[in-house]
């Protein structure tokens, strides 16, 4: 996960990140198979695919295991979070190269597809349009980018309201109620979450076409959308 916080650092919070993941995000396995189908729409069979936020491993196992000739190059900040990613993969790590940092650090492609998972809503609106930018520009065209993250309305009371539901899904899923409902005065000061209709409107004014919703979960919703 792409993210400037420290916790992303810290191996003892890394190690658990895969189960922590599972337990706040709905349908996290059904998220990454569909967002599997929805890059090998247009991508050619031997494809090279850019993951943005790649640490944890956890859609680049599932879109190896998916297209067994498609190779990626996987990007992220935390060096503790490529370890994690490439344990992981196991064998499959092999068909990956490695790039710590963001998205200045991917190689300029082309790429024929590329996905960012769970790692936008840490990035300020500045930064992400910058990124959603960028990696438009390492795009062949044609290709599809897959994003999904956090994305509802940030104004009170409808944050709040979201919020609570996104902690009580989480104590549903077995995290202890304390810790669920402690965490939404923190994400609200953390993350810069943003409405829907911002974050499609920064894929089409990055250039992306045929900007469509596929995933809403709570609070967390995922487009695709394509380099016209």
């Amino acid at each position: 996960m792409n993210t400037p916080d420290s916790a992303f650092s810290d191996a003892a919070a890394v190690a658990g990140y895969a189960e922590r993941t599972a337990r706040l995000v709905p349908g996290l396995r059904d998220l990454q198979r569909m967002a599997a189908l929805l890059l090998a729409e247009r991508a050619p069979a031997q494809a090279r695919v850019m993951v943005l936020g790649a640490g944890g491993g956890l859609e680049l196992k599932v879109f190896a295991q998916a297209q067994p000739q498609w190779r990626f190059d996987g990007i992220d900040p935390s060096a503790e979070m490529l370890r994690l990613a490439r344990a992981a993969l196991g064998p499959l790590a092999a068909r990956v190269a490695w790039h710590e940092g963001y998205v200045d650090t991917a190689p300029t492609g082309p790429f024929d597809a590329a996905a960012c998972l769970l790692t936008l809503h840490f990035l300020a609106e500045d930064e992400r349009r910058r990124t959603v930018a960028e990696v438009h520009r390492r795009l062949a065209p044609g290709a599809p980018f897959v994003v999904a993250h956090h994305s509802f309305p940030n104004q009170d009371p409808a944050m709040d309201r979201w919020l609570a539901r996104n902690a009580a899904f989480a104590i549903a899923n077995g995290v202890a109620p304390a810790q669920a409902l402690g965490g939404i005065e923190a994400f609200k000061q953390r993350l810069p979450v943003l409405p829907p209709a911002v974050d499609e409107a920064i894929l089409r004014e990055a250039g992306f076409a045929d900007v469509e919703l596929f995933y809403a979960g709570l609070t967390f919703k995922g487009w695709v959308g394509y380099k016209a």
